[in-house]
């Protein structure tokens, strides 16, 4: 079984400022790093933007950046290299990042750049959960290691 999981979770430089948002210090985050489960991907930079680049939030259904860019084909692009990247890994689960225009999963900025969250999915997620696979945040890691606890009783049976 393979996860895909942002990028920026397992300490990759791919934020929208040049940073990260690691989570490696989690106990559930180290051990599927270590079973070689993880499969780290930013739609974002994976859709041809640079790091660093202007922030970005959905607005209208379009991917758009704080200096008014349309960024969207490049969202798209990047979602599509993901999905591509499960299908191929057959991946039933992801570990996203919260709020990310790309990433984000139940809750992302409302596109006005005030730190409004309004009720939504990321670009990439969206695709993903078209595919059927499941997406979890980073503050969702509890409820993901109850659905692995399942899959492990089930194939132990």
């Amino acid at each position: 079984m393979k996860i895909l999981i942002s990028a920026c979770l397992v300490g990759q430089n791919v934020k929208y400022d040049g940073t990260n948002n690691s989570i490696l210090e989690d106990p559930l985050i180290k051990k599927l790093l270590n079973l070689d489960i993880l499969i780290p991907i930013c739609p974002e930079t994976e859709g041809g933007l640079a790091t660093p680049r202007e922030p970005v939030e959905i607005k209208n259904n379009k991917a758009i950046e704080k200096n008014g860019n349309d960024k969207t084909e490049n969202f798209f692009y990047g979602a599509d290299k993901a999905c591509q990247l499960a299908i191929e890994n057959g991946v039933k689960l992801a570990i996203m990042k919260t709020k990310s225009p790309s990433c984000g999963s139940d809750k992302i900025y409302d596109g006005n750049f005030n730190k409004t969250l309004v009720c939504g999915d990321g670009i990439t997620v969206k695709a993903l959960k078209k595919l059927g696979i499941k997406a979890f945040s980073e503050d969702d890691l509890d409820e993901l290691k109850r659905v692995l606890s399942e899959k492990v009783s089930k194939i132990s049976k």
